[in-house]
């Protein structure tokens, strides 16, 4: 008897190219069998209309501990993963303190394990303390459990500092995780153009992004470092983004859910929800990055989830903070920008969810394959629902969607062959 049985689901696993009905039996953690499944289970779920994949891996997101834990906790943030769908996630290290140290790492990993819901990896800062002047022990936080390194919140200014980083990450075969943004190109609160003038707000041009990534890339070249581009938000970094995979430079991408759906004129109301960093774009950059996500110039798709406290939203525009939260709605505002709008199939967004973001994290996971450990998302790619951030686990509220209508949604959440979330 199996532990879990899903039947006549649409089973997609795009590491294999498998795309067809099939039952999928999990037993003892594991996927003990794909296709016609007899038998009795422990639990069914009848996943009829439905499409089963690899469970959903999101490589940026703020679990904001330790330091800010009335914001989210590696725990809220494990149980907002799991009911978005995503089976894995990836903790930024722009803590207070900040996760610098193997100590630091290891408590990352024993909280996600007392919470026992998504599988919470942590990322390693690239510098001590994200001052960005001498690189922190990167091959003892690894040996700890670190699976990437950035200084995420600040790019890496200082190109001698960036280029030993990059020397290092090809030594240990790991990336580097870049907020591209020249410092002293940052110091509006939107996007800046047209819409920045009219409301009067200082502008953060698209040329600090394409500054930094315009250096690395060299250094990439130089020093042959594995190294990956965090929320791109701008036409000219996918244009050089895909210029250097053309070069054969080690080099991958991820995009927002808010980077393909919205623009800067969407902080024409003044909300606060509405400034992120990277901010807003114009209606080309959405355009060009959503051409990026389709022709596989931009690899993953990551939501940035940066939970804030009310007061640190609450404020004028100019003084709120920077960030926003998804990880309970992106899978369906994924659908929205590219399924939706035909620029990608089911199987091709999945790739971008699962056996993607695995290989830049360079883990065994992404895949569903006999044998394989069994983290498994049930999604309703047709089960019409409204935002609402009353209902997230998240303990923040700071997301802009709300109330907007989407089509998909997570049916079902399995981590290691043990059901996490089930949709009411």
């Amino acid at each position: 008897m199996s532990d879990i049985l899903i039947r006549n689901g649409r089973v997609i696993d795009p590491a294999s190219g498998r795309d067809e009905v099939a039952d999928v039996a999990i037993e003892r953690g594991k996927i003990a069998r794909i296709g016609k499944v007899p038998g009795k289970a422990k639990e069914v779920i009848d996943a009829k209309g439905m499409i089963v994949c690899p469970g959903l891996i999101d490589i940026h997101v703020h679990c904001r501990e330790p330091g800010h834990e009335e914001e989210e906790t590696i725990a809220t943030a494990a149980s907002s993963a799991v009911a978005g769908g995503f089976t894995t996630i990836l903790a930024m290290p722009n803590t207070h303190p900040p996760m610098d140290n193997e100590t630091a790492i290891q408590y990352v990993l024993q909280r996600a394990a007392e919470a026992n819901l998504a599988r919470v990896l942590p990322a390693g800062c690239i510098t001590k303390g994200r001052e960005g002047k001498e690189l922190a022990e990167m091959g003892l936080m690894l040996q700890a459990g670190a699976v990437a390194f950035t200084d995420d919140g600040d790019g890496v200014a200082s190109t001698s500092v960036m280029q030993r980083a990059l020397q290092y990450a090809a030594m240990l075969k790991v990336p580097l995780m870049q907020h591209c943004q020249d410092p002293d190109l940052a110091g509006g609160v939107m996007n800046s153009g047209a819409v920045a003038v009219r409301l009067g707000l200082g502008g953060i041009a698209a040329s600090g992004e394409q500054i930094m990534l315009r250096r690395d890339l060299e250094l990439v070249e130089r020093t042959g470092g594995r190294y990956h581009v965090q929320h791109v938000s701008c036409a000219g970094s996918v244009e050089m983004i895909r210029a250097a995979k053309a070069a054969g430079l080690p080099v991958t991408a991820e995009a927002t859910p808010h980077h393909l759906l919205l623009t800067d004129a969407a902080c024409s109301g003044y909300d606060p929800n509405f400034k992120v960093n990277p901010p807003l774009r114009s209606a080309s950059d959405v355009e060009a990055l959503r051409a990026g996500v389709a022709d596989g110039t931009i690899d993953c798709l990551a939501t940035d989830h940066a939970p804030h406290a009310n007061e640190e939203k609450e404020l004028e525009f100019g003084l709120a903070a920077f960030g926003m939260i998804s990880l309970e709605c992106a899978l369906g505002l994924y659908a929205k920008a590219l399924i939706e709008t035909g620029l990608l199939d089911w199987p091709e967004l999945i790739a971008r969810m699962t056996v993607n973001p695995a290989s830049v994290i360079r883990q065994p996971m992404g895949r569903l394959e006999v044998g394989a450990a069994a983290d498994v998302t049930v999604i309703h790619p047709k089960s019409p629902w409204t935002v609402d951030v009353d209902r997230f686990r998240s303990l923040s509220r700071n997301c802009p969607f709300h109330g907007w209508k989407l089509s998909a949604r997570t049916a079902a959440t399995i981590v290691g062959g043990v059901l996490k979330y089930r949709l009411e």
